[in-house]
């Protein structure tokens, strides 16, 4: 039986579920064979969400939450599977992201620490996997992230035209893709802009008790308080330069109540609004730094948020703004095809990371191999 496909498992900062994709990479474009989302148990989100914040007894927490997430992660494996009709046999590696609990490379000693025991997925699956892909580049002195954009290099490159692919999880980050007609010195950019969706959706669950802000729907009822605003993008994390990472640790509900406390005079669909254009506003102030014009291409959640699109819009008037289902990849799933491009590149002992982008001191065969036998 032929070997022909690698699984790509992603789980991201915003929790809101496991995206496992059977990818074909035969061919110059990846071929996106079958997909499936499985929902994270209620009591494991309560136990993710409890780990990413500072708290007692966080080592036993830890090793339980590895194992269940690797569990989950095997389900998802087997689920897609059963949903294709193909044999386990016929997949070379899974690479899984796993779930991130810290990321904090700007420490003296930097590190990153994503969980999702991959010896547990080997074994509920029978297929080897590929996971831990992100500290060999904090070990050559890199952020560890975004490691995406070597992917949209391989995959969105054009020749003809500056092009952003800009990825909107839980946090933001983009891509630059340089055209040849770019001055020579130029290269490709990567890095996280700040939150995306991990602010909407915190503000959406404490006041109304919803994972997440339909369409942009309830931001779009409210109007953006410019103060609060200005004070929110006042933070220095906006104006630091790349290489530059960052996630939970920093943009979190606890963070956003203390910065929010001055403002209570605020109606709740003002605040989302505000949070809303935070989102906006830091992607567009990166985006034009780069370049005044060009093309954008949209993937992750928030391509499916219709106000926070149509906002992005109207703050780059001079680009070409779409999703990159017109690059023949639904953005859904542009994530979990790139970690499975990752553990293709480990399977052939080929480099994953950008050090231009993470700030690696070089290229590094990224992942290490778990056997399922």
């Amino acid at each position: 039986m032929s070997r022909d496909f690698y699984i790509g498992l992603m789980s991201g900062t915003s929790m809101d579920g496991v995206d496992a994709v059977l990818v074909d990479f035969s061919k110059q474009q990846p071929r996106l064979v079958a997909k499936h989302s499985e929902a994270i148990p209620k009591h494991t989100l309560n136990g993710l969400q409890r780990l990413c914040l500072p708290g007692n007894d966080e080592i036993n927490l830890l090793g339980q939450l590895d194992r269940s997430v690797g569990q989950l992660f095997g389900v998802a494996v087997n689920a897609l599977l059963a949903k294709a009709g193909i044999a386990k046999e016929r997949v070379i590696a899974i690479g899984s992201h796993g779930q991130t609990v810290r990321h904090m490379p700007n420490l003296d000693m930097g590190f990153t620490l994503q969980i999702g025991d991959p010896n547990t997925i080997a074994i509920s699956t029978g297929i080897d996997v590929i996971a831990d892909f992100r500290r060999k580049d904090i070990a050559l002195g890199g952020q560890g992230a975004p490691l995406v954009p070597a992917f949209h290099q391989e995959i969105f490159a054009t020749t003809d035209t500056p092009r952003i692919i800009l990825n909107i999880g839980g946090i933001s980050n983009i891509t630059f893709l340089p055209s040849n007609k770019s001055s020579t010195d130029r290269q490709v950019i990567g890095f996280d802009t700040g939150p995306g969706n991990t602010l909407i959706d915190a503000w959406c669950q404490q006041a109304l008790q919803q994972a997440y802000d339909k369409d942009g729907a309830w931001a779009a009822s409210g109007t953006t308080d410019e103060k609060l605003l200005k004070h929110l993008l006042s933070h220095s994390y906006f104006s630091q330069g790349f290489p530059k990472s960052t996630g939970r640790e920093l943009f979190n509900q606890a963070w956003l109540e203390q910065q929010t406390a001055a403002f209570g005079y605020l109606n709740e669909a003002d605040i989302q609004s505000t949070l809303l254009d935070v989102t906006c506003h830091s992607i567009a102030n990166d985006t034009l730094a780069l370049s005044d014009s060009g093309e954008l291409f949209v993937c992750g959640g928030g391509a499916f948020n219709g106000e926070m699109m149509r906002r992005l819009t109207k703050l780059l008037p001079k680009y070409k703004l779409s999703t990159t289902s017109e690059l023949g990849i639904d953005p859904q799933w542009v994530e979990g095809i790139a970690f499975a491009w990752l553990a293709m590149r480990h399977h052939l002992r080929l480099p994953g990371n950008l050090p231009a982008v993470t700030g690696a001191s070089r290229e590094a065969v990224l992942g290490s191999l778990f056997p399922a036998a």
